[in-house]
């Protein structure tokens, strides 16, 4: 006879993680923090659904993330633009990468940072190994998304895609002021009520 193992009881900590949830979820916030992954965006996606689901209230996205994976990225970039509910990104500790990208999913209006936010945009990289037809193949695919990631920088700041190419061809660092200057956000908020 076979026997189920019974399911482990709740900690503290689940019954306390399942409570902020719920309140991110009634607040219609969703929070993009750590490195960006398939989980993190799975995460995501499935929030933004379901809060888009429950009414076109704004959803106000914080983001604080060194970036990840940018595949992940773009499914966070493509499922903020189709859904119908308006996403209003607000950057906090670091926006780079990857997250930069996600951030750019809405316009400009709609993109804000606290004060001590630094961004970060750059080219795509990526490891490669084996034989050597392999290399070449994942060398033209990051040049493909370098040329991907820059017209979406361009198209969403304003900037002619020539700049932005050589912009990207190092690690670009900005602070807030620097951001709004750039096009990266549209200003500096410190409490939610400046939304």
């Amino acid at each position: 006879m076979h026997m189920e193992t019974p399911p482990a009881p709740a900690t503290n900590a689940d019954a306390r993680s399942s409570f902020l949830e719920e309140k991110a979820f009634k607040s219609r916030t969703v929070l993009v923090f750590g490195a960006i992954n398939d989980q993190t965006a799975a995460d995501t996606v499935r929030r933004l659904i379901a809060l888009d689901a429950a009414s076109d209230a704004p959803i106000d996205m914080l983001v604080s993330s060194p970036g990840g994976h940018l595949e992940s990225g773009d499914t966070v970039h493509d499922v903020v633009r189709f859904i119908s509910a308006p996403v209003r990104m607000i950057g906090t500790g670091w926006v780079g990468s990857a997250a930069t990208h996600l951030f750019l999913a809405v316009p400009k209006e709609r993109r804000f940072c606290l004060p001590q936010t630094r961004f970060l945009i750059h080219q795509p990289s990526g490891g490669a190994g084996g034989q050597a037809t392999d290399i070449a193949i994942v060398a033209r695919e990051i040049i493909k998304a370098r040329e991907r990631i820059a017209r979406v920088i361009a198209r969403e700041t304003g900037h002619p895609l020539e700049k932005v190419q050589i912009d990207i061809e190092r690690d670009n660092w900005m602070g807030p002021e620097e951001a709004i200057e750039y096009g990266l956000i549209s200003r500096i908020i410190e409490r939610r009520t400046d939304l």
